[in-house]
């Protein structure tokens, strides 16, 4: 099976009025702001500690290690947004920047090729003796990636060098009698090996990540036994009773069945699987990862695209569990997801894994973010009631408000990553012809042995479902383009120069071959407001309804629609009214609809029950995109509202 490439970043300049809100801060506000975070200087926010880290690891400051056992990860992420945006934006001064810290790394680097502040620092002699909660795979691998996109943006090979010294280590380590069943209690080395085989050719590095795999939940279960080793040191003293499902090793990953454990490792090593049953033809690998995908999407996904419903080890949950109010939803599980998906849909051209990874993007993982790149959900509700949150001693992982910076902050640099090489999720490419994912406006070129295919879209999407497209060619040959049809898109019609074609539509995509010399091509599709219910057996969701436009899940907030919003009801019989408020968040389409609210509070004195119904009143509602609740005051939100249809 043949994988579809993703469209190298420096082949494609986007420049779209709703992801320009937030891509034009990765370079003006996130990165700085990101940098100034890892060095501990921003007041009134927890300190990252991830660059003192380095310095003591490297002998360059007198201390000890400080922080989580993966803080430099944190680091690795934030080189990583650095390599995408200078793809698109040249910076000297932060290039230089991001050399220095490559320097401090290299310096942090024992003799055989080992990174990692934690064990450096604290306990050398306990390396590799405890994989279930020591995070070393996991931090090697975000420190892989990083180098990985930094060479191929600058073409610079020093942070390369480094970091393939470390994976030599683990590739010569993991191969030993000890350690011939060992695996990551956190995935992500397998991503990130599998990346540097295909930048160096090395297949020792694919056939590290598939080894990883291919061990995973056999027996012996090394996860389970490792603790008995004398050398094990015990990282979280609160999580001794180990759950192979947290970890996904319960079953080797082609028998696993159901979406399990610790959302961000799964969706990691879920993404890992898809790469792998590309590179190795294994069927066997594709179908769990299809009936893995589905599960999570059938039945463990919230609307939003967020994952992992429990509070309790950031996990999925069972079946329809789908709480609003004390969900988890970490913003680095909803770029699992995404990663997933698009890995799914590179393999299978199927373009249902684009409604999913667009469905994780537009929803939560720009809810991660605020508005100016300042503050960051970690968990993302669909349901907030800031009392609650905030003396609620079971809900206090939801925060009602965004926060600067986390003492555990994987989620900042990872959202910040990901909108840097947005990009990347846009198009895909192979053997000269091209695949439209997402409708964001900018400019594409594919250049192959027979010319050069240039895109230029422009869109107001995912207000409106227009697309200009113009195409120009300087190939004698004729290409193929192929467009997102998303599942939501009504009446899609396609035109080149003002005429109505008939493309060949399969599996989520409308297929154009022509030789695109000079070609105008619209595309147009109706987005309107629809209201979105339930499989009844979401107990939490029962007798609600959200809203929905495009890819967009709207909600209520209490800055528009007062307080108490559990009191109010939507009329489903009511038509929904769209309207574009260029003032409001930046520029956003609201939408309107009727209902009524319980005008008769019980107020104190009254009682807490009572036998007299309350009395309604009827009232408009107005709702907002999910992605920006939260940017304007602290208060209520609510996704799933109460209905009633007369």
């Amino acid at each position: 099976m043949e994988k579809l490439e993703l469209s190298p970043l420096k082949n494609t300049q986007l420049d779209d009025p709703f992801w320009n809100k937030y891509t034009h801060l990765v370079t003006s506000q996130i990165i700085p702001y990101q940098w100034e975070a890892l060095n501990d200087r921003i007041s009134d926010a927890e300190p990252s500690h991830c660059i003192s880290n380095f310095k003591v690891a490297a002998g360059l400051k007198e201390g000890t290690f400080e922080g989580a056992v993966f803080q430099d990860t944190d680091v690795a992420k934030w080189l990583e947004a650095v390599a995408y945006s200078l793809s698109y934006q040249p910076d000297k001064e932060l290039e230089e920047t991001a050399d220095e810290v490559i320097d401090l790394i290299g310096k942090a680097q024992q003799p055989d090729g080992y990174i990692n502040t934690y064990f450096t620092v604290l306990a050398p002699e306990h390396r590799w003796k405890n994989l279930r909660e020591g995070h070393e795979l996991y931090t090697a691998g975000h420190l892989l990636e990083a180098a990985v996109a930094y060479y191929k943006v600058t073409g610079k090979d020093k942070f390369l060098g480094i970091m393939r010294k470390f994976a030599d280590l683990i590739c010569e380590v993991f191969h030993t009698e000890e350690y011939k069943q060992a695996v990551p209690g956190h995935q992500e080395i397998e991503i990130a090996m599998i990346k540097l085989a295909e930048v160096t050719g090395e297949q020792k590095y694919m056939d590290m990540a598939k080894g990883f795999i291919d061990r995973r939940g056999t027996e012996p279960n090394y996860l389970v036994s490792e603790h008995k080793n004398p050398l094990w040191i015990d990282i979280f003293k609160d999580r001794n009773a180990f759950w192979p499902k947290y970890s996904q090793c319960h079953k080797p990953v082609r028998k696993q069945n159901t979406a399990e454990g610790h959302s961000v490792r799964a969706t990691y090593m879920y993404s890992a699987m898809a790469d792998l049953a590309a590179a190795y033809d294994d069927k066997e690998l594709l179908d769990a990862c299809e009936r893995l995908w589905n599960n999570i999407v059938e039945r463990r996904m919230y609307i939003t695209g967020g994952i992992g419903s429990s509070g309790a080890y950031e996990r999925f949950t069972t079946d329809y569990d789908l709480p609003n109010d004390s969900n988890y939803c970490e913003s680095c599980a909803s770029i699992g997801l995404a990663l997933f998906s698009r890995r799914m849909s590179q393999v299978t051209r199927n373009g249902k894994y684009i409604d999913t990874m667009e469905r994780a993007l537009y929803n939560t993982v720009l809810a991660g973010i605020a508005m100016d790149g300042k503050s960051f959900f970690y968990v993302n509700p669909l349901e907030v009631w800031p009392d609650n949150c905030l003396d609620r001693t079971s809900m206090e992982h939801v925060k009602p408000v965004r926060q600067k910076w986390f003492g555990v902050a994987c989620c900042p640099p990872n959202i910040a990553r990901t909108l840097a090489s947005l990009g990347e999720y846009v198009y895909f490419q192979k053997d000269g012809d091209l695949w439209v994912n997402m409708f964001v406006s900018g400019k594409t070129a594919l250049t192959s042995g027979e010319g050069t295919l240039t895109v230029t879209q422009s869109t107001r999407f995912p207000f409106e479902g227009k697309v200009n497209l113009h195409v120009t060619s300087d190939r004698s040959c004729e290409s193929t383009i192929a467009f997102h049809v998303p599942a939501y898109a009504l009446n899609y019609k396609i035109e080149i120069n003002s005429k109505e074609v008939s493309p060949e539509f399969k599996d989520g995509y409308a297929y154009l071959k022509g030789c695109f010399k000079d070609s105008d091509i619209q595309i147009t599709f109706d987005i309107p407001a629809r209201f979105t219910y339930a499989n009844p057996n979401v107990r939490a969701d029962a007798g609600k309804v959200a809203i929905e436009k495009g890819p967009l899940v709207y909600c209520l907030e209490e800055e528009d629609n007062g307080d108490k919003l559990a009191n109010i009801y939507i009329n489903t019989a009511a038509p929904l009214q769209e309207q574009y408020d260029s003032a409001l968040l930046g520029g956003t389409c609201t939408i309107s609809a009727k209902g009524k609210r319980i005008s008769s509070m019980n107020e104190d004195g009254q009682g807490l029950y009572l036998q007299t119904p309350p009395a309604f009143e009827e009232t408009s509602l107005k709702f907002v995109p999910y992605c920006y609740w939260n940017n304007r005051r602290a208060g209520e939100m609510s996704v799933w509202i109460k209905y009633y249809n007369q």
